[in-house]
C-alpha cells in the first residue's frame, strides 16, 4: 500500500463542493462568486444516519486558498489527513470540518465585509454556514459550531464569534493577527521604501505588481500585505485602499490608522464583551519567536479577555516556534474543540 509521504488512506472522506455566494456577486475585484468548499466527514458518519455532528470551520491565512490544504511535504502531512488520522484513532469526538476559501486578488479578505474586497463576512456566516447545514447532519446551533485558524485565519476565528455569537460558540486562534502596533507598524518603513520606485503611488505599484511574474520582487510581500489589509479595513466607498501612513515619509495617518485599530481583536474585546462571555471555549496560542510578534498579540488578547471576566473558558499556551511551520498546532486545538463542542451524551 502506498502511504506517506505520497498518499493517505482515508478513514473518513473529503467532499469537494462549489458554493455559489450571493454575498460575493459583483465584488469590487471581480473575484469569483463561485468558491470551492471542502467538507471533511469523519469515520462512521454514514453508519449512523440519525446522529448529528458538531462543526469546525477552518480558516486559512493570508495568501492561501482552499486547495493549499492538499500541499504535501516530505516530513509533514497535510492537515486534513492529520485530522482524519486523529478521528480514526477514536479518542477525539467526531466532527465535521469545513475548509473555507476566502482568497481575493489581493491575497486575502480578513473575513470581513469591505468595499475594497467584498462581503466575505456575510459569505462565511450566511452562504457557507447555510450550505453546510442544509447538506450535512450538523448540530445547527452556536454551541456546536467552532472556528479554527492561523494568522489571518486566526484573526477571522477571533472576530467572527464576536460579531456572530448566534452562529459560533467556540474558537481556536493560532498566532492570530492582534496587537496592531507591533504587527503592522514595523512593516511601514519597508513599504514606503518599496513605493519610492513608483513615486509613492500605491496604485502604480499595484498595476506593476500585477504585470510582473510572481515573486519577481521579494520586497513586494510586505507592501502587498499592507495594501491588501487596507482594502479590507480602510477602503474608500469606491473600493480604493487607503494605507494608514503617508507614502513619502511613513508618518501615520491617524484617521486611517483608527479604522485599522477598530479591527484589532485586543481592542474589540471591550466592545464585544457580552458575546465573548457567552462562548464555550477559546483556545489562544503562539510561538515564542513569532516573526510578527503575535506571541505578544496572543498575550494581549488573553489579558483583554481576562479584563472582561473571560478566564474559565480560555486555554492559553506559548510554544517554542516561530510564525512558520506551525500546522502541528491544528490537531491539538481540534481535539480540544471537538471535546468542547460535543454534546454531553457523546
Amino acid at each position: 500500500m502506498v502511504t506517506l509521504p505520497w498518499d493517505h488512506t482515508w478513514a473518513g472522506r473529503i467532499d469537494r463542493h462549489i458554493v455559489h455566494s450571493p454575498a460575493l456577486e459583483g465584488n469590487p475585484l471581480g473575484d469569483p462568486a463561485d468558491r470551492p468548499l471542502w467538507v471533511y466527514v469523519p469515520p462512521g458518519y454514514d453508519d449512523e444516519p440519525d446522529r448529528r455532528y458538531p462543526t469546525v470551520y477552518v480558516l486559512q491565512g493570508y495568501g492561501s486558498f482552499v486547495s493549499t490544504w492538499a500541499n504535501r511535504a516530505w516530513n509533514r502531512e497535510p492537515y486534513p489527513e492529520v485530522a482524519d488520522r486523529l478521528f480514526a484513532e477514536g479518542g477525539t469526538p467526531p466532527c465535521l470540518l469545513v475548509f473555507v476559501d476566502a482568497w481575493t486578488s489581493y491575497g486575502g479578505s480578513q473575513y470581513v465585509d469591505s468595499a475594497g474586497t467584498g462581503r466575505y463576512h456575510t459569505y462565511l456566516c450566511e452562504d457557507v454556514v447555510s450550505f453546510v447545514d442544509s447538506r450535512y447532519r450538523t448540530l445547527a446551533a452556536a454551541p456546536y459550531r467552532g472556528l479554527q485558524g492561523k494568522s489571518s485565519g486566526g484573526f477571522g476565528a477571533m472576530i467572527t464569534p464576536m460579531l456572530r455569537p448566534d452562529l459560533f460558540g467556540a474558537l481556536a486562534t493560532h498566532a492570530g493577527d492582534a496587537l496592531y502596533e507591533l504587527l503592522y507598524l514595523p512593516e511601514i518603513g519597508r513599504s514606503v521604501r518599496t513605493l519610492r520606485a513608483f513615486g509613492g503611488s500605491p496604485a502604480a505599484w499595484w498595476e506593476d505588481h500585477r504585470r510582473r511574474p510572481p515573486e519577481a520582487r521579494g520586497e513586494d510581500f510586505d507592501l502587498l500585505m499592507m495594501y491588501g489589509v487596507a482594502a479590507c479595513f480602510s477602503a474608500d466607498d469606491d473600493g480604493t485602499p487607503q494605507l494608514p501612513f503617508d507614502t513619502a515619509s511613513g508618518r501615520l495617518r491617524p484617521d486611517v490608522w483608527a479604522r485599522w485599530q477598530a479591527w484589532d481583536p485586543v481592542l474589540m474585546v471591550d466592545r464585544y464583551a457580552d458575546a465573548l462571555r457567552g462562548l464555550g471555549a477559546i483556545w489562544i496560542d503562539g510561538g515564542r519567536s513569532d516573526q510578527y510578534w503575535l506571541d505578544l498579540g496572543a498575550v494581549a488578547f488573553r489579558d483583554a479577555l481576562a479584563g472582561v471576566g473571560v478566564t474559565e473558558t480560555v486555554h492559553f499556551e506559548l510554544f517554542d516556534g516561530t510564525h512558520s511551520n506551525i500546522d502541528w498546532r491544528y490537531p491539538r486545538s481540534l481535539d480540544w474543540l471537538a471535546r468542547k463542542l460535543s454534546p454531553p451524551s457523546r
